[in-house]
């Protein structure tokens, strides 16, 4: 195996399913986004809102899988807008997206540290985040299939009991029954229409799905990748939007429709502010239709999906540095993989960045949650769905311009199509930035927040902006547009 060539053969369409709906962390984001998302949003509507953003991104799928038969680089995004849409804003979008990776992974160790000193305390909230990141690096290091076995098995647990008390409250039908009507009914999921709670829901469902996307970026190391990558895309997108459409149905028809906003709230509140524990209203109801020991189960599997997630982001984070280093637009020496076929030095480098950006926090005295977690987690989804839609253009553009014989469907309705709704996706994201990262507090009315954002919050939304301008600029500078480095970067 060559020192710049990852270890081919290793993963499964399982495997690469494991590591994407992983990071998509469905536990957490039952546990934290969708009570907010009810009360700041449409209310019993919310199901319908992950519904609505599932079938959004099926679509987006339909071109992603094309050209993922066409092109198989650990570096997907870079790839495919390259192909399309030409280098310089393709190297602009890699480094978007290695910023998205990056930045979810420091939301998700602030997370982590900060649950665990508030639960189990003998540690400041950044030892327990510094356990995590040697723990996540040491992982990211080892053959890639080490780490799909462990997120499997921790996966599997964390679905299962998803999946064990959405059918134990649907079976019993809560107060006032299977609410199908108040849940998915277009009347009920746009209430409020795209300007006002509709569009708040939208928003958090989008940034609930995060991370399906990396499923690409397994290509070179997956059994027959024009069929794996293709069929563990799907099957990632299916399951993440089953689970939590399911789940929100489940947590609707527990607390019953038509009081569902002030039950959460109810459950929520801690010392007089609402949504202070937004975990409580999952939890309460495992409780209540399965037993306390679910309950206790949950918990405790909220702590393992982060972890799940800092493993999942640290190994598409450093696939995206090692293509970018392979193909010239990075030094060459994070190129290099370990006798395991790891990225080591990609790897080892994304881990010196979050460590440092970690220690910026922690000596500033910033909280992990209210601060680390609140704003890298709203860059790095307004970073993806930015990419996102670059993506669906480039699918496009690259079908345009080829003389392969592929459906319209495929090549050009599914890719415009996309790039559409996820462009309205990414409207949503930023008119609701502040609501998102907490910079606007979450009792003002939702919708007189649109665009309501101090300097910081500013800053925060355009940076993944910013960035792809600096990388697309670079490319000219320097310049990277000759045949041969987009032929390297492409092989």
């Amino acid at each position: 195996m060559s020192d710049h060539q990852l270890q081919r053969n290793q993963l499964g369409v399982a495997s690469i399913v494991f590591f994407v709906v992983a990071a998509a962390a469905p536990l957490l984001g039952m546990t934290g986004a969708a009570p907010m998302a009810i009360v700041l949003g449409n209310g019993a509507g919310v199901p319908g809102s992950y519904l609505l953003v599932g079938l959004t991104l099926l679509l987006f799928s339909v071109g992603y899988c094309a050209m993922s038969r066409r092109v198989t680089n650990s570096g997907a995004f870079f790839a495919y807008i390259g192909s399309g849409l030409g280098l310089s804003v393709g190297l602009g979008a890699a480094l978007v997206s290695v910023l998205a990776y990056a930045a979810i992974q420091l939301a998700i160790y602030g997370f982590w540290g900060g649950l665990l000193a508030m639960q189990w305390g003998v540690l400041p909230w950044w030892g327990w985040s510094g356990l995590a990141w040697c723990l996540v690096t040491i992982l990211s290091m080892r053959q890639v299939e080490v780490g799909a076995r462990l997120l499997g098995v921790l996966l599997l647990m964390e679905m299962a009991c998803l999946l064990v008390t959405a059918v134990a409250i649907l079976l019993h039908g809560g107060p006032e029954g299977l609410s199908w009507g108040a849940a998915f009914s277009p009347e009920n999921v746009l209430s409020g229409g795209l300007s006002g709670s509709a569009g708040v829901s939208l928003a958090f469902a989008l940034a609930s799905f995060i991370g399906f996307e990396a499923t690409a970026i397994y290509g070179e190391e997956s059994i027959d990748p024009k069929t794996t990558v293709p069929r563990a895309t799907y099957w990632a997108v299916a399951l993440i939007t089953v689970f939590f459409a399911l789940t929100s149905f489940a947590i609707v028809t527990g607390l019953g429709a038509s009081q569902v906003v002030d039950e959460v709230v109810k459950r929520t509140t801690v010392n007089g502010q609402a949504l202070a524990d937004p975990a409580a209203v999952l939890l309460s109801l495992a409780s209540e239709f399965v037993g306390p020991w679910m309950a206790s189960a949950m918990a405790l599997l909220v702590i393992t999906s982060l972890f799940a997630g800092l493993l999942a982001f640290q190994n598409s984070a450093a696939r995206y540095l090692f293509a970018l280093s392979r193909g010239g637009a990075l030094p060459a020496s994070l190129a290099q993989v370990n006798r395991q076929g790891a990225p080591f030095k990609a790897s080892a480098c994304v881990s010196v960045l979050t460590a440092l950006v970690m220690s910026a926090f922690a000596v500033s005295g910033l909280d992990p949650i209210v601060q680390l977690f609140a704003w890298c987690s709203g860059v790095a989804v307004v970073a993806i769905l930015m990419i996102e839609v670059l993506v669906s253009l480039g699918v496009w553009a690259y079908f345009r311009r080829s003389h392969e014989k592929v459906g319209a469907w495929a090549s050009t309705i599914a890719p415009l199509a996309s790039a559409v709704l996820l462009s309205l996706g990414l409207y949503l994201l930023l008119s609701r930035f502040g609501l998102l990262t907490g910079l606007v507090m979450t009792g003002v009315d939702p919708a007189a927040t649109a665009w309501g954002l101090s300097p910081l919050g500013w800053l925060l939304a355009l940076l993944p902006a910013l960035v792809g301008v600096v990388g697309w600029a670079t490319a000219h500078w320097r310049p990277l547009g000759s045949k041969q480095l987009l032929k390297d970067i492409l092989s």
